[in-house]
């Protein structure tokens, strides 16, 4: 659904916006739901914070002096919002008064909303904040009354072309989805022990990005959302031609080379020499003009640099020059969402061409459902998906387990999404251990249907000649043609 762009105003939470596309409508409610400690506060404080003129928080649980003192910590500039303190006193605890006549959730109800009206009256705010509504709702004497008074607040608030954002948590009332109802968007926060997850579901008058979605809080820059990334909402042209690896026997086995814009599964077992051969191809990329980008998820960039110095791979000059960047991803404290965000803003802002992930195994650590198999996949596919529609090179480097016997090219059911796949296999011959190298698929072109010995020493990668007068070879444990027979 289409709306005036004019009418949109932003969140004030990074990523939000994009997951709103657009951003909130001016003059609207909106109601932000999530139990305690969820960061539903941070939002609304985020969303005054980016008022153009005035914001007024209504808060019921923290002072403020503490209110202000944790947004500065988070970086949230709250020096022209206004701030009307409901909070209890600390001596109502303490006092002997009571009330005689009224119950005193009516009294103390009506002269809420007295306060309240009155505060809007004097700070005719652009934007207003309400934490958390459901407070209000046990200080009014029924649920009819609550809904009559906030349904008219928040029509009045419509015509003044104030918009709103109120905060709600779970209550023992069913009726707390009453609020919902009243407000034109509905924002949903999930938390659990390592991870928050933000969903929309719902937005009057406009479309937005279904999924939850990534939400992080992090001190000095407070909340931010990062949105799932939907591959068909990007696209860029770029010439496919051959990325030649620079050793004769792999392009002669590559058909010539790697197609540029394809995505590329390296497999094989545990040290057999994956990432060295990934870091072959990045490294070629880099030297032949494509700003290049690894994500280091098994291993710390000083073992990966040390390492492939060892192997005459050394890296470090292209990282002087910015023709290649490298980045420690710390999987279990990251999510997909993040992830992909860092993916696209590399891509998309700093011009990077070649991406290798290394590898698949860490990278699934940063996934929390409980079908890991089909999430990775649905992860692995949409951001493969945009990489591809983006033009970029991408190497992906995948261990399996299997070290001899039945041949397996992936372990992660993933083998759909690669245009290449090339394999990297033990041998166990003459008593001694050897690797193989081979292509299982190409999509873009012909290629070499044999192997070739792979081998890796401090003078740096070498592919031999074609392995022949075997058989066997894939399971590890070839035998030797008798050409007598």
């Amino acid at each position: 659904m289409q709306m005036d762009d004019t009418r949109r105003i932003s969140s004030g939470t990074p990523g939000l916006d994009e997951v709103l596309c657009g951003g909130l409508l001016r003059g609207q409610t909106g109601m932000i739901t999530g139990g305690p400690g969820s960061g539903k506060t941070i939002i609304a404080l985020q969303f005054l914070a980016a008022a153009e003129e005035s914001g007024l928080y209504i808060g019921f649980e923290e002072r403020e002096e503490d209110l202000r003192r944790n947004a500065e910590s988070l970086g949230i500039d709250l020096s022209d919002v206004t701030v009307l303190d409901l909070s209890a006193e600390g001596d109502r605890f303490f006092s002997q008064e009571a009330y005689t006549v009224f119950p005193s959730e009516e009294v103390e109800g009506e002269d809420l909303l007295e306060r309240i009206a009155t505060a809007i009256d004097e700070e005719s705010p652009e934007r207003l904040a309400i934490d958390p509504l459901s407070e209000l709702r046990s200080l009014l004497p029924d649920d009819h009354q609550f809904r009559r008074n906030i349904s008219s607040l928040v029509n009045e608030l419509k015509e003044r072309d104030i918009s709103m954002l109120c905060t709600t948590q779970p209550t023992i009332h069913d009726a707390e989805q009453d609020l919902q109802f009243l407000g034109d968007a509905t924002i949903e926060i999930r938390r659990t022990t390592n991870h928050r997850s933000l969903e929309v579901t719902k937005f009057r008058g406009s479309d937005f990005a279904a999924g939850r979605h990534t939400y992080r809080i992090e001190g000095g820059t407070g909340g931010h959302v990062y949105p799932k990334l939907v591959p068909g909402d990007h696209e860029r042209d770029r010439p496919r031609d051959q990325l030649a690896a620079g050793i004769d026997e792999l392009d002669s086995l590559l058909g010539g080379g790697i197609e540029r814009g394809s995505v590329t599964v390296i497999s094989g077992p545990s040290g057999v020499g994956k990432t060295t051969l990934g870091t072959l191809l990045m490294k070629a990329s880099a030297e032949q003009g494509d700003e290049s980008l690894g994500f280091l998820f098994e291993e710390l960039q000083s073992d990966y640099l040390y390492r492939s110095a060892q192997i005459s791979l050394d890296v470090e000059p292209l990282l002087e020059s910015d023709d290649l960047h490298l980045e420690e991803i710390e999987s279990l404290t990251q999510s997909p969402d993040e992830i992909a965000n860092r993916v696209r803003t590399a891509v998309e802002e700093e011009g990077v061409e070649t991406v290798m992930i290394d590898g698949i195994t860490g990278y699934r650590l940063g996934l929390r459902g409980e079908d890991t198999q089909a999430e990775l996949t649905r992860e692995l596919h949409a951001l493969c998906r945009y990489l591809k529609r983006m033009g970029v090179t991408t190497f992906l480097i995948e261990e399996v387990d299997s070290i001899t016997g039945e041949f397996s090219a992936t372990d992660e059911e993933i083998s759909y999404l690669a245009d290449n796949i090339v394999f990297l296999r033990y041998l166990e011959l003459d008593g001694e251990i050897r690797k193989a190298i081979g292509v299982l698929k190409k999509r873009f072109g012909d290629f070499e249907q044999s192997l070739r010995e792979f081998s890796i020493s401090g003078d740096g990668v070498t592919v031999g000649p074609k392995l022949t007068g075997m058989r066997g070879l894939l399971t590890g444990t070839p035998e030797r043609i008798d050409e007598g027979n």
